[in-house]
């Protein structure tokens, strides 16, 4: 019996995710070469999603991944259209940074009695777009504003409310393509609250990677970088090799 995704994220350290927006992938040499790194690289999850895809891209990429990697597949959905059965598990994201209702709980009304009806994993997720310095998909998409990067109350009490709802989950997101990721500031902030940390957007180097992960995010998930720089999986390799040989001397 396969462990529940929301475990493995709960006894996450340092974990590395890969995301994969379908829009741009090209279901060929590229994605195998980036999945095989990602392996390589010892990866801890995959996520599938973007703002502007298809039903038939989705469930294409879904389908050639699964195919090709053992690595957990994990959808992070921008809308009610990006729902697969051959997933691990689903973010169930409400976007409680901005007031758009079709992103709190329109897409979940339209999903809703799909889903249920899914052997799928579904993870109750408090999701919150944080300024990256430029506007992003998501911000477009939804017609929302980010919170300010340094806006320490309005994020943490954001994350709480998400919490008290019944959210199993934070994700901080900056945004693809940001200038800047979430600060580790912020995270270290969040951590009292108890529930796992995802952040994403705008991480292009193992030092962010570093400071994230020290400052107590569980999951730090590449994205853009990737699409530019598929090497960058060997610097996160010896980043892993590392973290790992200076766990077995702690033991």
């Amino acid at each position: 019996m396969k462990e529940p995704v929301l475990h493995q994220f709960k006894q996450s350290k340092n974990a590395i995710a890969v995301l994969i927006d379908p829009e741009k992938c090209d279901n060929g040499a590229h994605t195998l070469d980036l999945l095989e790194k990602s392996k390589f690289a010892g990866v801890d999850f995959i996520f599938i999603g973007g703002s502007t895809v298809t039903r038939k891209e989705f469930n294409a990429t879904i389908h050639f991944i699964k195919s090709n990697t053992s690595i957990p597949v994990i959808i992070f959905p921008g809308s009610s259209q990006q729902i697969s059965e051959k997933a691990d598990a689903i973010l169930y994201l409400s976007l409680l940074s901005g007031r758009n209702p079709d992103f709190l709980i329109g897409h979940h009304v339209q999903s809703a009695a799909e889903l249920f009806e899914m052997e799928l994993e579904i993870i109750p997720t408090a999701y919150l777009l944080i300024d990256g310095g430029t506007q992003s998909s998501v911000a477009y998409v939804s017609q929302t504003t980010p919170i300010p990067r340094d806006n320490s109350t309005i994020i943490r009490n954001t994350a709480i409310a998400g919490k008290l709802q019944g959210k199993q989950l934070l994700y901080l997101d900056a945004g693809s393509g940001a200038r800047f990721s979430v600060p580790a500031e912020r995270i270290k902030e969040l951590t009292t609250i108890d529930l796992p940390i995802i952040v994403g957007g705008g991480i292009t180097t193992i030092e962010q990677i570093e400071e994230l992960h020290q400052a107590g995010t569980n999951i730090v998930v590449i994205g853009n970088k990737l699409e530019q720089d598929t090497d960058f999986l060997l610097d996160i390799y010896a980043y892993k090799k590392v973290d790992q040989s200076k766990l077995t001397i702690e033991e």
